[in-house]
């Protein structure tokens, strides 16, 4: 598992698993809160699916030896920008699930509850809970050298489902032990009070994902990388003699697309381009992170114009 492809892909075996269980569990024992949660599984290993799709495209298209290929040819800019989309659309598809799950659930309540076996509910909990965790610590050990947003976003998603699993099984346990008792008149709200008691837990959890991929659609400018390439270019200034520079950065997805244009005076010395080439690559190393999701280019004129 030393691959960004190959995680994703254990996580989606597993996920439709637990899927599948979760369906199978939640009919059994009649607990939509169950069906639910391998609803969203299931939603979530589509999603993981296309995200391993979008991955590949990412690293083959950055490849040496993939600039001839058709699809590249077809896409000169990069498959960066479909990172952030499926980030978003993921974050969507889980938060409106538990939305609608919500308005289900307030409704059951409405309603007087249902009835459900407990038993079924509580060994499917167990199960889930401790594959869950086990795959979010899985993922975030693989991820430390990885470094892959769409791993963290799983890892994160498998810590979610192992810990309303958890919440799950202490309202299956607490169904269990009180029927039969003065208490069992709250037996048939313990599934719709857990479902949306998971529900409010769930939704407002995907914002930061949604919030940051909707950043990088809209080419929103990262202080942090702003800051360091205009201390990079200011130096640079300093050092060559430029009049001024000019900086557009963008982070899209995994992708850092910067460029740097750098005012020369029309009265200055002449260099032949070996030389305009080298203070490139001093510009280049200074900006640091040379790696194939780095897109730098550095131009050099007279006439600030082209650099607006």
């Amino acid at each position: 598992m030393n691959s960004e492809q190959s995680v994703l892909r254990l996580s989606i075996v597993v996920t439709y698993i637990l899927a599948a269980a979760g369906i199978i569990f939640g009919l059994l024992s009649g607990s939509y809160a169950i069906v639910f949660d391998g609803v969203y599984a299931l939603t979530d290993a589509i999603m993981t699916i296309v995200a391993l799709v979008v991955s590949k495209l990412i690293t083959s298209s950055t490849a040496n030896g993939a600039a001839g290929s058709k699809l590249v040819k077809h896409f000169t800019m990069g498959f960066w920008h479909l990172e952030p989309m499926v980030l978003g659309l993921n974050g969507i598809l889980l938060t409106g699930a538990a939305i609608y799950a919500l308005i289900n659930a307030i409704g059951s309540i409405m309603a007087g509850g249902r009835h459900l076996s407990f038993d079924y509910a509580i060994v499917y909990a167990v199960l889930t809970m401790i594959i869950a965790l086990l795959m979010a610590v899985f993922g975030k050990r693989a991820n430390r050298e990885l470094q892959s947003s769409f791993i963290a976003l799983d890892a994160k998603a498998w810590l979610m489902s192992g810990s309303l699993s958890g919440a799950l099984l202490v309202a299956f346990v607490f169904g269990y032990a009180i029927q039969g008792t003065r208490l069992d008149w709250m037996s048939p709200y313990v599934d719709p009070v857990a479902l949306a008691l998971v529900c409010i837990v769930v939704i407002p959890l995907p914002a930061g994902t949604i919030k940051q991929a909707f950043a990088d659609i809209l080419l929103v400018t990262p202080s942090d990388l702003k800051s360091h390439v205009d201390s990079v270019a200011e130096e640079f200034v300093r050092r060559y003699g430029f009049l001024s520079y000019r900086s557009y950065v963008a982070r899209v997805g995994r992708g850092r697309q910067i460029e740097l244009y750098f005012i020369a005076p029309k009265d200055g010395p002449a260099k032949q381009l070996e030389e305009w080439d080298r203070i490139r690559d001093e510009i280049g190393e200074a900006v640091g992170n040379d790696n194939p999701d780095r897109w730098l280019t550095i131009a050099f004129t007279t006439d600030p114009e082209w650099a607006e």
